[in-house]
């Protein structure tokens, strides 16, 4: 299978909210991309604008289930704060309309409650070594110092949420591609 061949399937079940979660550098920004250039009208938000800080999973799991997936999921408008990491202060909100084509990417997308308010949820995963390398790759000395802190948080809401386990899809980025694992539900 493709990301051509899963937007097919999105656009024949007229999916409009997709999930994709996975641990720092595994690849989910690289398929949220891919995905949104193939799925029209689409529009991505990322974990990494809305988390207040380096010690803010938690928070953004909250903050994207109470204030982006669930109203969406009732017909209404969703909304999320972005943070600026410039002056590590909340940003704007922006709101993201129901029934719009939605991709929530980032550590934290993915959990049994979300998925529950989404039509697509997919872990992304990858070999420790490679995630550690393609994220210090791509943020240098800016990641660098917070990697471990980082990893602990992901460590814990993975033990909390199991988000591999709510996801209907494992992806793995092989460099040639994509291989997908599918799981009932």
């Amino acid at each position: 299978m493709t990301p051509d061949d899963l937007v097919v399937s999105l656009v024949a079940a007229d999916a409009t909210t997709v999930l994709i979660d996975g641990r720092s550098g595994a690849g989910k920004s690289t398929l949220a991309d891919h995905l949104q250039r193939r799925w029209s009208a689409s529009s991505v938000v990322r974990l990494d604008d809305i988390y207040p800080g380096w010690d803010g999973l938690a928070w953004a799991v909250e903050h994207v289930g109470t204030q982006l997936l669930a109203p969406r999921a009732k017909g209404h408008p969703g909304r999320w704060r972005q943070w600026d990491w410039g002056t590590d202060a909340p940003g704007p909100w922006h709101t993201v309309q129901p029934g719009t084509r939605l991709i929530v990417e980032g550590v934290g997308a993915l959990s049994a409650a979300h998925r529950a308010l989404a039509d697509l949820g997919i872990w992304v995963t990858a070999a420790d070594e490679v995630r550690r390398r393609r994220a210090l790759h791509r943020d240098g000395d800016t990641y660098r110092p917070h990697w471990d802190r980082w990893a602990a948080q992901e460590e814990q809401f993975i033990s909390e949420f199991a988000p591999q386990a709510a996801a209907d899809v494992t992806a793995v980025e092989t460099g040639a591609g994509w291989s997908w694992s599918f799981h009932r539900r």
